[in-house]
């Protein structure tokens, strides 16, 4: 492990704690687009040959280089990259690092000339650094940081109040949910049943849902930029994802030059730019009363549907949506906690029992299908 494990991830954390998190992890940067060629993996390190200070020594001057250590991000990568099989390139790290390497340079030594886009973190303390993604040359990179910065900015030119409910960094993406707790509208009828599993406190008593959305982004090519509307159920904390209407900005573009990667300014100001304008609209479209009327009016449609047989109808849609057995254990105690044997159920089930997961990407994929799981019960109650 090198130091710059301990900036890697976060969970439940602050704005204040994921912007000091991540201009840790800007200072670390390290972009750099090289040649087959000149990538070598050893001890199950990777050495980018040419990047770094050149060392004088007795026998002249030395190229440059600069060894870091995949996570599993970029292991699977690589094992994209190369077409080696990702569960048998994880077991060679694990067992046979000599193996491990083998493999990696036979087929880095196939196209010698082909082109990739290494995202690492250097080491602070002068050790071996992280390589965490190993990417196509044609990535265009847009930095958490710079997102983050950016969508605040159009929230704040929107003149919307809101709040940060919660922010999550992991080695995948970060995402950040915002909420307008100003923006506000009932929603008797969905939760006239439902009792929270962790407070026991009744939706009948307190009907409110805020408006909101999450923030999403990748810096390591698992997905593009996204804002997704969210509606919050006060009296649990449910996240009610709406994936349909979210706007999207993939992470593709020009062929990136060898080396270094360092963005012109005029280049990162127009994309960041695009990201303000985005959050604008945003905030205008999802922070609305007549948006949050229509989405819960939609949503009270498919919670209705009595659920007959809990067991059978929770297996079903664990199926549908590959749900983990450990998940539909989770969503059948909250289920049964929750008291309210419809559809939207199903769906306070899932959206609470995601709240539980320690893995922050396991538990956002878990809510945003709260919505999928509701209608695929309502469709197998019915």
């Amino acid at each position: 492990m090198t130091s710059t494990d301990s900036f890697l991830t976060a969970r439940h954390a602050t704005v204040a704690d994921l912007v000091a998190l991540l201009q840790a992890q800007h200072a670390a940067k390290l972009d750099v687009v090289a040649s087959a060629c000149h990538l070598l993996a050893q001890n199950g390190r990777l050495r980018l040959i040419g990047v770094g200070e050149p060392h004088l020594t007795a026998d002249g001057v030395t190229v440059g280089e600069t060894l870091l250590r995949p996570n599993a991000t970029a292991d699977a990568g690589i094992a994209e990259k190369l077409g080696i099989p990702l569960p048998y390139l994880r077991r060679l790290r694990a067992e046979q690092v000599g193996l491990y390497d083998a493999n990696v340079n036979t087929w880095l030594g196939e196209e010698p000339d082909r082109r990739f886009l290494i995202r690492g973190l250097h080491d602070p303390d002068g050790g071996t650094g992280v390589a965490r993604a190993f990417l196509s040359d044609s990535y265009r990179m847009v930095d958490n940081l710079d997102v983050l910065m950016a969508v605040l900015e159009g929230i704040r030119t929107a003149g919307v109040p809101v709040d940060i409910a919660g922010c999550d960094l992991t080695e995948r993406r970060m995402y950040v949910k915002v909420r307008a707790p100003q923006v506000a509208e009932y929603a008797p009828e969905l939760l006239a049943g439902y009792r929270s599993p962790f407070t026991g406190a009744r939706g009948a008593d307190n009907p409110v849902v805020f408006a909101g959305f999450v923030v999403s982004n990748s810096e390591t090519g698992h997905g593009s930029f996204s804002l997704t509307p969210q509606l919050t159920v006060q009296v649990c904390d449910n996240g009610m994802t709406i994936t349909k209407d979210a706007v999207r900005e993939v992470h593709l573009g020009g062929r990136l030059s060898d080396g270094v990667v360092r963005w012109s300014a005029d280049t990162q100001d127009a994309v960041l730019d695009l990201v303000v304008k985005q959050a604008r609209d945003a905030v205008a479209t999802f922070l609305d009363h007549g948006y949050v009327r229509a989405k819960l009016a939609e949503i009270t449609r498919d919670a209705e549907v009595a659920i007959g047989d809990p067991a059978a109808t929770l297996e079903h849609v664990g199926k549908a949506l590959r749900f983990t057995a450990e998940a539909q254990a989770t969503i059948l105690a909250h289920f049964i906690s929750g008291s309210d044997i419809t559809s939207g159920g199903v769906l306070h089930a899932v959206t609470s029992a995601a709240q539980t997961l320690d893995d922050a990407d396991a538990a956002h994929d878990l809510e945003r299908h709260g919505l999928r799981a509701m209608a695929l019960a309502a469709a197998h109650a019915a």
